[in-house]
Order: C-alpha cells, then sequence, then structure tokens
C-alpha cells in the first residue's frame, strides 16, 4: 500500500505536467489556463449544487429515523471530488467530474459495500430489513425503568449461633 501512495504522489504530478505541456503546445498557453479555470469554476457549482441535493436528502432520512448512510458516502465523493476539482490539472478534474456523477458514486459505494461485506468488516442491514425491525419494536410494548443490584448479605445471627454451639461443646 504504501508503494501505491508513493507512486501516485509522484506519478500524478508527472502525469499532470506532460498533459499541460500537450494542451499548451496544441492550445496555446492562455486558452489552456482558461480551461483549467473554467473546470474550477464550473466543479464548484456543480458541487454545491448536488451538496445541497444530498444534504437534503440526508435531513428527510434523519427525519424519518433513518440512517443516511448513501448521502454520507456521497457527500464524501463530493468532497473530494471538490478537492481535486480545484487542484489545477486535467486528470484531477477529470477525477472529480467523475466523482460529481451520482451514478458513479452509487457504482462505487456499491463497491466499497461488497468488498467491506466480503471481508466480513460490518453487516449491512438493507432498508426493508431496518424497517421491518421497527415495525416489530412499534407493535410491542416497551417499558423504561431503572435497577439497582442487591447484595445479600450473611445472616449474622445463624454464624454467631454456629460459633456458640462450638464454645458450649468445647466445656
Amino acid at each position: 500500500m504504501p508503494v501505491v501512495v508513493i507512486l501516485l504522489f509522484l506519478g500524478l504530478p508527472i502525469a499532470e505536467i506532460i498533459v499541460f505541456i500537450q494542451a499548451g503546445e496544441q492550445f496555446g498557453l492562455w486558452p489552456t489556463i482558461g480551461v483549467v479555470v473554467l473546470t474550477a469554476v464550473l466543479g464548484a457549482i456543480l458541487l454545491q449544487h448536488q451538496g445541497l441535493r444530498t444534504l437534503s436528502r440526508a435531513q428527510i432520512k434523519l427525519k424519518r429515523g433513518e440512517i443516511p448512510m448513501g448521502e454520507v458516502f456521497s457527500g464524501l465523493c463530493l468532497l473530494v471530488g471538490g478537492l481535486l476539482l480545484l487542484t489545477p490539472g486535467f486528470l484531477t478534474d477529470l477525477a472529480g467530474f467523475t466523482l460529481l456523477v451520482p451514478t458513479v458514486r452509487s457504482f462505487l459505494g456499491g463497491g466499497i459495500l461488497r468488498m467491506l461485506s466480503r471481508q466480513s468488516a460490518f453487516h449491512v442491514d438493507t432498508e426493508s430489513q431496518a424497517q421491518t425491525s421497527r415495525r416489530q419494536t412499534a407493535d410491542r410494548t416497551i417499558i423504561n425503568g431503572d435497577y439497582s443490584e442487591v447484595k445479600e448479605e450473611p445472616d449474622i445471627s445463624s454464624s454467631t449461633s454456629i460459633k456458640n454451639r462450638k464454645d458450649e461443646e468445647a466445656k
């Protein structure tokens, strides 16, 4: 894993520089810089729109008593996508715009869930199972209460009488 991270940190900037040089030769300096700035601005607008929609869906699920795991994952993807879009470069912009596509996020999330489920890292309840358990809880009567643990103390009189008997037998 550390080798992959090192290659990513070294390889990505080198690849971005190569793409910048080729784009600059093909289109010129100012159009290339203009496209980089335009993708950053367009990405910020899309990020804001989709981020607000994701936040709204998460709030709706929370009001219904559901855990918004899909929305949390989408929010994480949007955050990473936004960071990639703000990073200058065509390859990072491509990756950032890819993460802004909802079908890509759901595909990516499903793949990660399948991978984690195979590794038995956690158990995922489907929405229908969660609704069934909520219905079962609603049908039962639940009584809340407090408790305290009571420890019985040994009967002092019985131990005293045994001691007295032993004393009498000794006389």
